[in-house]
């Protein structure tokens, strides 16, 4: 057995040796440098009048955007619809291949779809143009080829111009899907740019994991709800008083003050109970909440971001926060606890 092994070690290095002679790293950067000089020649589309008349369509729809493609131009188009629907614009993916088997009833009369297609000439998106243009629904392409059919018989067209692909057969769809992403990644932010889209809705489509928690809003932590009574005493009640009409509340950590027009005055904590029995001893209860309480205490808005209510949480040493209206008026309560369930430390 031994005698046998050296020849064929020597027999698997040559090969490796050989199959790494055939590794051309030169190419390789040949290939990134195309598709970048493709994408960078797109800039001159932006400038031209269905680039803007797209975006027009999109941030004015009032359906959907429906993204269609085969092949590789069809999982790019996939993508794409993706970062419509996570920035504001309504889509979802349409495989034309289902389409014309049934799933055309998922298009609705104030859709508009996107095809997608280098070549233009794609018999599967073809054939969606007629039963498209029998119910008048709007049709907007990317392409490379402007003559070609799918351009032809769509209302909007944005032309990538003929590319030239990378790989070494000149084939397989590279420069060319490169180009449609880039393309549609530019069509939907700049949409979501129109649209004002706000870091707090953007949480809102993407609540799980560590993104979604960042952009947390302080409203979206609250275990409050609107209806849910809060725990609220008045500048003239008794430390005895507070205490019994918040007994049956939830999340008692502390207690925020309001005055006669229920605007936040304060907030009693239980480091503010033990001050006041150290100080009044037993006559502690009998204490207005006025003379026991932390006046000026900080307090959020419920659009504030969870990770600015923690940078105070830390900065302050506290453990509750009051959330705060535009009139001052108490809408909720953290706790610095809530903040760590959604993992926004870390």
């Amino acid at each position: 057995m031994k005698a046998n092994l050296k020849p064929q070690i020597s027999q698997m290095t040559q090969k490796n040796r050989k199959s790494d002679s055939t590794i051309d790293l030169v190419y390789a950067e040949q290939v990134i440098e195309a598709e970048a000089s493709a994408v960078r020649g797109l800039t001159r589309l932006v400038s031209e009048p269905s680039f803007a008349q797209t975006v027009r369509l999109f941030h004015e729809c009032t359906g959907s955007v429906i993204v269609t493609g085969i092949g590789k131009a069809g999982i790019v188009g996939s993508k794409i619809s993706a970062t419509l629907a996570s920035t504001g614009t309504a889509s979802h993916f349409l495989h034309p291949a289902e389409a014309v088997h049934g799933d055309l009833g998922r298009v609705q009369n104030d859709d508009i779809v996107l095809a997608m297609s280098h070549s233009g000439e794609s018999d599967e998106i073809l054939r969606l143009i007629e039963p498209l243009k029998q119910r008048d629904i709007r049709l907007v392409s990317i392409v490379g080829d402007p003559d070609s059919r799918l351009a032809r018989h769509s209302d909007v067209v944005l032309s990538m111009g003929i590319l030239i692909e990378a790989c070494p057969l000149g084939v397989a769809p590279s420069v060319s899907t490169t180009c449609m992403l880039a393309l549609g990644d530019a069509l939907a932010l700049t949409v979501m740019k129109a649209r004002q889209f706000s870091a707090e809705e953007y949480a809102r489509f993407h609540p799980a994991g560590a993104l979604g928690a960042r952009l947390m809003t302080v409203g979206q932590t609250m275990w409050f709800k609107p209806d849910e009574p809060l725990p609220l005493a008045a500048m003239t009640d008794t430390l005895a008083q507070m205490l019994d009409e918040t007994a049956a509340l939830k999340r008692r950590g502390a207690v925020m003050i309001v005055d006669a027009d229920g605007r936040l005055a304060g907030i009693i904590t239980d480091g503010d109970l033990r001050r006041a029995i150290s100080t009044y001893g037993a006559a502690a209860l009998q204490q207005t909440t006025r003379q026991v309480m932390t006046a000026d205490c900080k307090r959020v808005r419920p659009d504030t971001l969870a990770a600015e209510a923690m940078a105070i949480f830390h900065k302050f040493r506290i453990d509750e926060l009051p959330v705060v209206d535009a009139d001052d008026k108490p809408v909720g309560l953290i706790d610095v606890q809530d903040i760590v369930a959604i993992k926004i430390v870390g």
